[in-house]
């Protein structure tokens, strides 16, 4: 970005269309509040954690030290974010079907090929 300072960040509502496509307020994971400080603060906040923007006031560096765990969250853009990180970061759970394809000399196969029994001895009365 070549013209990057906090008055510009702070202008610029901050998205995530691949995590949060139609919003944060409409995702159901924020209140109205942490979405309304995501939005506003997002942009800022990023740029000084990922080391774009040197903080230059005491709210700046809180925002880094919440982000980074030395702190507790403070206010509500320093919740909101956190929340946020801890959304797009949770782990991806596995299918309840599970991921590997059956084979084809399962159990199954098996026990329908093994049961049958060609030695059967049929008496007859006469």
């Amino acid at each position: 970005m070549l013209n990057m300072n906090s008055e510009s960040l702070l202008k610029r509502m901050f998205s995530d269309p691949k995590h949060y496509p139609y919003g944060f307020s409409r995702s159901g994971d924020f209140s109205i509040a942490e979405s309304q400080a995501l939005s506003r603060y997002g942009c800022l906040i990023a740029a000084l954690v990922d080391g774009h923007l040197a903080p230059s006031s005491e709210e700046e560096q809180g925002f880094i030290d919440a982000a980074f765990g030395r702190k507790q969250p403070d206010t509500i853009a320093e919740r909101a974010w956190l929340k946020y990180q801890n959304r797009i970061n949770r782990p991806k759970y596995a299918s309840i079907h599970g991921t590997k394809k059956a084979s084809s000399d399962s159990r199954l196969d098996d026990d329908l090929v093994n049961d049958v029994d060609d030695d059967i001895d049929i008496d007859l009365d006469d």
